[in-house]
């Protein structure tokens, strides 16, 4: 009886060890894997000089979101903003960076505006109670002023997770879609990503599925 009893805690144990890693999207036993370490980079640079850097103030500012519960609802605004409790991806992007001291409306406003040709969602219109909380605007301007780096993730590679740091910027393709890359990181290194694609704000590990999807257009480290 005692040995039977035994038995059944081990096939308990392996089947929520599994269940696990399929509803994490992680390989059959990595809790039990050592974990893989990946250092970050960070920034001195300090945009709104409030003594914290910019990587952290754009974490905080990301992670503020998802304390707020900000319900993810879509909408065209005078003035271009939400209300503080509304938005969608686009929205954690802009919000974020403005907690470092960045105004990305202005910024991309401006870019749209001094070379509109750039911009063909735009289709030669522009709108600032709406472009800048575009995908395809962000992207762009990601594309054009950040650092452009690897759409590849590979699990326990260092040399290309290295480049995967907090506070990067991953882009999407079906549906248009971005996102924070996190200061968290599974076992296997690659780090999770905080994002809005419904309901409300979460810090999630799927960077590894998205690449396995081929939905990754693009990877951009941007500072002023």
């Amino acid at each position: 009886m005692r040995f039977k009893s035994v038995n059944v805690i081990i096939i308990i144990f392996i089947s929520l060890i599994l269940t696990m890693s399929y509803a994490l999207k992680q390989e059959p036993l990595y809790i039990l894997q050592p974990g893989f370490y990946i250092k970050n980079i960070g920034t001195l640079k300090d945009k709104d000089k409030d003594g914290i850097n910019d990587v952290e103030d754009i974490l905080s500012g990301a992670r503020q979101e998802i304390k707020n519960k900000t319900v993810y609802k879509n909408g065209y605004y005078e003035g271009g903003y939400p209300p503080e409790y509304e938005g969608v991806c686009t929205d954690v992007i802009w919000r974020a960076y403005e907690n470092a001291g960045y105004d990305l409306k202005l910024l991309i406003d401006e870019d749209i505006r001094d070379s509109l040709e750039d911009y063909p969602r735009i289709n030669g219109n522009p709108d600032s109670n709406i472009d800048f909380r575009r995908v395809k605007n962000q992207h762009i301007f990601f594309e054009k002023y950040g650092k452009s780096l690897t759409i590849d993730v590979i699990p326990n590679d260092y040399d290309n997770l290295s480049q995967w740091q907090p506070g990067d910027l991953v882009v999407l393709k079906k549906p248009d879609h971005i996102a924070i890359v996190s200061d968290k990181k599974g076992k296997d290194g690659v780090p999770y990503i905080i994002h809005n694609a419904k309901d409300y704000p979460q810090e999630v590990n799927h960077l590894l599925y998205w690449s396995e999807e081929g939905r990754i257009i693009g990877h951009y480290r941007y500072f002023d």
